[in-house]
């Protein structure tokens, strides 16, 4: 296993706990993984494969705002309440990852801090990485003269 993403965030021992309570899923390419919306209740780090993260834009085709990779947690929705997906997933080939109950891991947070910890603290990352992903991908799309950003 490699120490990329939340691997790298989180140490060895609460890492290992972690780890215990996950169980290893593949999905198919085009599977619709989660959809926004839904309840969110359970989360992965993939192994393999790739996830395309997107936005449902009202008469267009779903923007995608970020493709996840090996090492990358898939969903952080299930931490916060009201527990739904603020976006949708599809794997764009086929994907193996582990995947996570949010109730038994949260469960094991109330337990082991130094888990509960370094989880809250990757997850602020991801949400500030994925809100510029955002905020960049729609100013593409919609603004007058792009975002800015280069290529």
């Amino acid at each position: 296993m490699k120490d990329t993403g939340v691997f790298a965030a989180v140490p060895e021992g609460p890492r290992e706990r972690l780890m215990a309570l996950g169980r290893e899923v593949s999905f198919p390419a085009g599977t619709r993984i989660f959809e926004e919306g839904g309840r969110a209740d359970r989360f992965w780090v993939i192994r393999a494969g790739g996830v395309n993260l997107d936005i449902h834009v009202p008469g267009r085709r779903a923007a995608v705002i970020e493709t996840l990779g090996a090492g990358r947690m898939l969903g952080w929705s299930w931490l916060c309440p009201p527990h739904q997906w603020h976006l949708g997933a599809e794997a764009n080939g086929t994907v193996q990852a582990w995947e996570f109950d949010a109730a038994e891991v949260l469960e094991l947070c109330e337990r082991d801090h130094e888990l509960d910890h370094a989880l809250l603290t990757y997850v602020v990352e991801v949400l500030g990485r994925r809100l510029r992903a955002s905020r960049t991908r729609l100013l593409d799309l919609y603004g007058p003269y792009g975002s800015g950003s280069p290529g």
